[in-house]
């Protein structure tokens, strides 16, 4: 059964915010390695973009920062989504010369390389397979974790790796939560996501029939805490919505669901039940 890409107004991840121990060292990674460019940069805080206007990664090093604390819930990874499979062979080149550690699987829906940042924080960069070669049924799009080809992905493109390319986004999120049950009403009822495809401890969700806008997971544990404010790891992310009427639906529904939502300035701010914070904010 094929279905078709984003049928109805699609809400998205747009900006993910994290912390680190050292900006510095942070900032050389993220510009030499993954392929960013500086939008702003102050003495504790740099954000990063691929097109030179767009926000898509915030490194933020507090005063009192503490390295990244284990077994908590928070950012498993955040998902760089490149344009092409010709990209993701040339940053495959890229990190292979650079000697840089990194994962890699074939997820059916997508193609997926996964490496950290000097503070731990996962990140997945990847590419995603034509929307009519995924395979749904009964509302349930079929992944797997699969060998990825890597000799085939190397062979794809002799072009050289010259950072992350304009049409760059941020493709989706991963996160460490406390319990699936309240999970899934949240960002069901609450946020309106469709569950799209379980794997063993883990849910993945989406709007318009995307493979997945953010994944949920309970692997550091049933009942992880939620890590300290200061710690190296994600403050928020943000989901970007088509219009106000569609934020407005959303917030009603979230407050169903007993969620606190705050306003500030021109967006909202919520808390999944593990206390991820969440942007709501407009295109």
């Amino acid at each position: 059964m094929e279905k078709k890409f984003f049928e109805e107004p699609t809400i998205y991840v747009g900006e993910v915010n994290i912390n680190v121990t050292n900006l510095e060292k942070a900032l050389t990674f993220y510009q030499n390695i993954i392929g960013f460019n500086v939008l702003d940069q102050t003495e504790s805080k740099a954000v990063l973009t691929a097109d030179g206007k767009t926000p898509l990664l915030t490194l933020e090093q507090p005063a009192d920062v503490v390295p990244k604390e284990d077994r908590k819930t928070g950012l498993f990874h955040f998902a760089i989504l490149l344009p092409s499979r010709a990209d993701l062979s040339s940053f495959l080149n890229h990190i292979v010369q650079t000697g840089t550690r990194l994962g890699a699987s074939d997820h059916y829906v997508s193609e997926a390389l996964y490496l950290n940042d000097p503070d731990g924080n996962g990140i997945e960069v990847y590419r995603d397979r034509p929307s009519s070669e995924w395979s749904w049924s009964d509302g349930k799009v079929a992944m797997a974790t699969e060998p990825l080809d890597g000799e085939s992905l190397l062979a794809e493109s002799k072009k050289e790796w010259n950072g992350l390319p304009n049409e760059t986004v941020m493709g989706h999120i991963h996160l460490h939560v406390a319990n699936l049950a309240e999970t899934e009403k949240f960002y069901k009822n609450g946020l309106g996501f469709d569950i799209v495809t379980t794997y063993p401890g883990a849910l993945f969700t989406s709007t318009g029939d995307y493979h997945h806008h953010i994944g949920l997971n309970v692997w550091n544990g049933e009942g992880a805490k939620a890590p300290s404010r200061n710690s190296a790891g994600m403050n928020w992310f943000t989901l970007v919505y088509p219009n106000e009427k569609v934020r407005e639906e959303t917030i009603s529904q979230l407050k169903q669901v007993g969620a606190d939502v705050k306003q500030e300035s021109d967006h909202y701010i919520t808390q999944d039940p593990s206390g991820n914070t969440i942007q709501l904010i407009l295109n």
